[in-house]
């Protein structure tokens, strides 16, 4: 739930002319984009509808803090740019390779607003986002694993593990994340960073520490590995803290402790 003092307008990021009428009304000085295609399945099987919400729909975004003088954007991308490169800490300047259409979307306007920058003059940061999972994520098919997970085991159900369940994920808290696009207002200008905690949990480790949460229903239900999805995902955080100062404060454990007993309430 909101506070009072915020207000929420509800739009389509592609309708850059309602979109522009907000920007106009409400003259941002900063604007933090977190608005997404979010699902790599969706992207697999959608991809003109993927890249119009994340390409073009950032394009609006870009525009219309060009022509309201806004001073800085914080863009959200994704691990998914890199691709599959192995089980490493993956660092910045690693070349983007993705797997996926969504990987690509969410690469390709980090081109446009690093140009719109040297074109324009608006600054940004980029941040690079692990596995981001806390309360009030979307527990549908294109949510989190991990707010998946919960929703089927609180109802006594058997989740779905595609693979062998052995693929790794670094999973990053969404208040940690919260506060590096805090950060990220008044530092890393201009730059590329990955916020995550620079850990590799697999799919079936994560079943079982949530089996100890929550009571388990069993043995997940495995089917085959989906086009697009990453065998090994882990993102170094050494610049994060660096340049924002930045560090994850929760553990996985404490993360999903944290998100369990916000869905109960």
């Amino acid at each position: 739930m909101l506070p009072n003092s915020v207000k929420f307008y509800e739009l389509d990021i592609c309708d850059v002319n309602n979109l522009n009428k907000v920007f106009t009304l409400e003259k941002p000085d900063y604007v933090l984009h977190l608005a997404a295609q979010v699902d790599v399945k969706t992207s697999i099987t959608n991809p003109i509808y993927d890249a119009q919400k994340n390409i073009l729909g950032t394009l609006s975004v870009l525009e219309c803090c060009v022509k309201n003088d806004v001073k800085k954007i914080i863009y959200s991308s994704s691990c998914a740019i890199y691709g599959d490169v192995g089980d490493i800490s993956i660092k910045e300047n690693t070349p983007a390779n993705p797997s996926s259409f969504y990987g690509l979307s969410k690469y390709t306007p980090e081109q446009y607003v690093k140009l719109y920058s040297k074109l324009f003059g608006l600054s940004y940061t980029i941040l690079r986002y692990a596995n981001v999972y806390g309360p009030r994520q979307s527990t549908t098919a294109e949510g989190g694993v991990i707010s998946i997970f919960i929703n089927k085991m609180r109802n006594g159900e058997k989740p779905t593990i595609y693979g062998d369940g052995e693929q790794t994920r670094d999973f990053v808290f969404v208040v940690d994340v919260a506060n590096a696009n805090f950060l990220a207002l008044e530092k890393g200008c201009n730059e590329v960073i990955n916020i995550s905690c620079n850990r590799s949990y697999s799919i079936n480790h994560l079943y079982t520490v949530l089996g100890s949460i929550i009571p388990s229903p069993g043995n997940p239900i495995y089917q085959p590995t989906r086009n697009g999805e990453l065998r090994f995902s882990r993102l170094n955080n050494d610049k994060a803290k660096e340049i924002l100062s930045w560090n994850p404060d929760f553990s996985l454990v404490e993360g999903l402790k944290q998100t369990v007993h916000e869905i109960k309430q």
